[in-house]
């Protein structure tokens, strides 16, 4: 088996890029589980909850209205808002001000003061 100089270069072209490889994996271990920006990170995580939060209150209005009778108001409560965070969208700490502040929306957008009755307001 005679070595050629291609040979010599191909193997040291795919030698060098896998040791490459390697001191780029020791150097920056751990770096692919930190965000990238960590500000970035932060704001959509942000945008997640508030439009988590705008589901969970237009579930629970429309929940509501379902569950209400014939002639009867509908009764949305923040805790009802508050639970469906946590057991739909996995949000472990919901604040109640920011609950009652989406269904206060959510009351607004749905046109919900002839049909519906909150703790929202209180």
């Amino acid at each position: 088996m005679k070595w050629s100089i291609g040979g010599v270069v191909a193997g040291l072209i795919v030698g060098g890029g896998g040791i490459g490889l390697m001191v780029a994996g020791l150097v920056w271990k751990g770096r692919a589980t930190r965000p990238f920006a960590a500000r970035r990170a932060g704001v959509m995580a942000h945008r997640a909850y508030v439009r988590d939060l705008t589901r969970a209150t237009d579930q629970a209005i429309a929940a509501a209205r379902r569950a209400a009778g014939e002639g009867e108001p509908a009764i949305v409560t923040v805790e009802a808002v508050e639970r469906l965070l946590r057991e739909r969208y996995g949000h472990e700490h919901v604040e109640r001000r920011h609950a009652a502040a989406a269904l206060r929306r959510g009351f607004r957008e749905h046109g919900c003061a002839a049909d519906c009755v909150t703790d929202a307001y209180g």
